[in-house]
């Protein structure tokens, strides 16, 4: 079979393909330290939350952390509890909301395009490079995500009913609710924005408040969204007043629009080139939608899922902060337009595409890591990141024999004619994706937050003999605070006597070097102690 093929897969098949999925979320999912500083602050975060008993309220280092509502943090929370303070555990919540994410799409496809498209879609999202990173970081990404594909596909399935379909507004309802739980505003705005370009497309702008009232003025839908969200910021107004408001609302959803937030910047075209990045393998979907996109905007569900591609795509370009991930918001949509795009018999042009994107995905990783761990992505370079790269571990010496055969073994996947589109796609998951999380990743994490791990370990067996405060000083690692198990903030300047972990690029600008003892060298990072005296 040479293309997608309107036939029904049983659930034997079903039941294998979501195991393989399953797999790629789980397999060695705590292998790699956290990554600071946004898996470090989420993890501590939930941690303290654990540690102290309170869970109607996130601290970072002792402090107040207003960055984000209290939805994920519970989840991690309760998943520590379950598993144990490790990176499995802070980690387990989002890899459970991407394989959701997964299976959502899969669901929402299948009846509507068929088992070949929706399998072939949902595997493409589901080992796209950005959502099986995505799906495996600690952090609010992966849930948000899940409650916006979840909060846009009832919504259509209220919207395709010319009756409506209560239920499915009700549930759209919950998810937004609890989208604003995890991260705020941008859980309504999404949705929201999608379904009043879509009306108005459809119906014209004289019709759009109409349109907009019968969609959504459906009472058990607007009490389900508030009584999801509005209990807890209740709270949290009551309990710290316009220290939340201005830490969340302000800081961290207003000015990350309107200006770049810690430094996150970006041209207006940064999304037009982070969005096929992080599509990879999968980018010729990309190409096979645009392609195609006269004749899905006359047709209404596809019409849909532009205006929500198409609506992210636009906002966050215009948004002042810009983060990769951000784009993942509208991923979903062009993936499931990509699949339909390709129709039967897929052109050996296509075959080719595909399988050079995936080959091109396992020898950019490859490419990286020996440059890594040959020293020439850093020669010449100096500062935090270049010294922990240069310390690198050499590569196995059947590394590139493992990568010639790798790539070949994904090119004969999509130029062999006689192969489905959607084994195809399942065996590039495998192989691609399956090298990325079980190889690429954990090794980048051991060579950029290795040594942050092992000096916060030799830090907590010293706090077991001699309990004392250790500080942070001009270092954003909060993930130290995780493995050491104790709230680590941060110190302005090292006083006599005082522990302190730190970047060792800045003890350039620090006294001279008899004025403390290191306590564990790099590389990249140091602990050391400040001495009372000189020697």
């Amino acid at each position: 079979m040479t293309a997608l093929a309107p036939q029904r897969f049983s659930p034997l098949a079903w039941g294998g393909w979501a195991l393989v999925m399953a797999t790629l979320f789980l397999l060695r999912l705590g292998a790699a330290p956290l990554f600071d500083v946004d898996e470090g602050a989420f993890a501590e975060a939930s941690r303290e939350m654990l540690a102290s008993g309170d869970w109607l309220h996130t601290t970072l280092n002792g402090r107040d952390r207003f960055d984000k509502p209290i939805g994920v943090y519970w989840l991690q929370a309760g998943s520590l509890a379950l598993f144990g303070v490790n990176e499995f555990a802070a980690r387990l919540p989002s890899a459970l909301c991407g394989l959701g994410w997964v299976l959502a799409l899969a669901g929402f496809a299948r009846p509507r395009f068929g088992d070949a498209t929706a399998m072939f879609a949902a595997t493409a999202l589901g080992s796209s490079l950005g959502v099986l990173l995505i799906g495996r970081a600690a952090t609010a990404d992966a849930l948000l995500n899940l409650l916006l594909v979840l909060t846009l596909l009832d919504l259509w399935r209220h919207l395709e009913s010319s009756a409506g379909r209560p239920w499915a507004l009700r549930r759209a309802a919950l998810w937004a609710g609890l989208g604003v739980l995890t991260k705020g505003p941008v859980a309504v705005l999404i949705p929201f924005a999608t379904l009043l370009l879509w009306l108005w497309r459809q119906q014209g702008l004289r019709a759009l408040p109409r349109s907009l009232w019968r969609t959504l003025a459906e009472p058990g839908a607007l009490a389900l969204f508030f009584i999801a969200w509005a209990p807890w910021y209740a709270y949290a107004l009551q309990r710290h007043g316009w220290a939340f408001i201005d830490g969340f609302l302000l800081q961290h959803n207003l000015q990350r629009f309107s200006s770049p937030l810690e430094g996150h910047g970006g041209g207006p075209l940064y999304y037009l080139l982070m969005l096929p990045l992080l599509s990879l393998p999968w980018t010729p979907l990309l190409a096979a939608a645009l392609l195609q996109i006269r004749r899905h905007w006359q047709q209404p569900l596809p019409s849909f899922l532009i205006c929500w591609a198409g609506f992210v795509l636009v906002f966050f370009s215009l948004s002042g902060t810009k983060l990769p991930h951000y784009v993942l918001y509208g991923l979903t949509p062009w993936l499931l337009l990509g699949a339909m795009s390709l129709k039967p018999p897929l052109s050996r042009a296509w075959r080719l595409a595909l399988a050079v994107s995936a080959a091109g995905l396992v020898l950019l990783l490859g490419g990286l890591m020996a440059a890594a761990a040959t020293g020439r992505l850093t020669a010449g370079k100096t500062g935090l990141y270049a010294e922990l790269i240069a310390a690198a571990p050499a590569l196995p010496g059947f590394a590139p024999a493992l990568l010639a055969v790798l790539m070949a073994l994904l090119l004969g996947l999509w130029l062999w004619p006689w192969l489905s589109l959607p084994k195809a796609a399942l065996g590039t998951a495998v192989l691609a994706g399956g090298f990325l999380v079980a190889v690429v990743v954990p090794w980048w994490g051991q060579v950029l937050q290795g040594p942050v791990r092992a000096a916060a370990l030799t830090a907590a067996q010293r706090d077991a003999s001699q309990p004392g405060q250790i500080w942070l000083w001009r270092s954003q690692t909060p993930s130290f605070g995780f493995y050491r198990q104790q709230p680590t903030p941060g110190l302005p300047e090292p006083r006599p006597g005082d522990w302190v972990f730190t970047r060792a690029d800045e003890l350039k600008s620090a006294p001279p070097a008899a004025a403390y003892d290191i306590i564990r060298p790099g590389p990249g990072y140091v602990l050391l102690r400040w001495r009372t005296e000189a020697p």
